[in-house]
């Protein structure tokens, strides 16, 4: 008997527990997300002319040289794995990090053989997530050139795109101003056709 009492308190509270904390309350704040911000609860999706060709927050893969390319991915078993979100944990001292880093070296200066600037380290390295959408100021100036080059545009019209979508530091003061490569690239396709993607 006694046991009986303990335990219908104890099988109450858990199912109560429950039902506030895995059903009403990821209900409520799924809703007031819906309702607040609705863009970034629905995954800051880009759509273009009905079709959804990435998100704002997650990085893809552009190998093209007439598209700007972002930075390195380190999720597994493919690059931006929003599933596996994750970087190398690799040591600035692992030869295998070395050795990618020297990889992507050669393939930037492959495609732009006249670039002898610095290379900047953000084209180079996977972030900690492995998801980052954005590249530096660097990285983008970096890279118009070779842009201008393979599309045929003015250099100073890719500059202008870059300029446009160059993101301010977060409220002012926080991180660095930096660059979506999917926003960049789309007006670029909009500005001139790409060759390939």
């Amino acid at each position: 008997m006694k046991q009986d009492s303990l335990l219908r308190p104890a099988l109450t509270l858990f199912i109560a527990l429950s039902i506030v904390t895995g059903l009403a309350y990821p209900v409520a704040v799924t809703g007031i997300a819906q309702v607040l911000f609705p863009e970034a609860a629905n995954g800051s999706l880009v759509v273009r002319d009905g079709k959804t060709v990435g998100s704002a927050l997650i990085g893809q893969t552009f190998s093209d040289p007439g598209h700007f390319w972002g930075r390195p991915s380190a999720t597994g078993p493919m690059p931006y794995n929003a599933s596996n979100s994750a970087g190398s944990n690799q040591a600035p001292t692992a030869p295998a990090l070395a050795d990618a880093v020297k990889g992507r070296i050669a393939a930037l200066r492959a495609a732009d053989p006249g670039n002898t600037a610095a290379v900047p380290v953000d084209l180079v390295t996977a972030s900690g997530s492995g998801l980052d959408p954005h590249i530096s100021r660097a990285a983008a100036d970096y890279q118009a050139a070779r842009v201008a080059r393979v599309r045929g545009l003015e250099p100073a019209r890719v500059t202008a795109l870059v300029e446009q979508h160059t993101e301010g530091r977060a409220l002012g003061f926080i991180g660095e101003p930096r660059v979506n490569v999917l926003a960049l690239n789309l007006a670029l396709d909009a500005a001139s056709p790409a060759t390939t993607r």
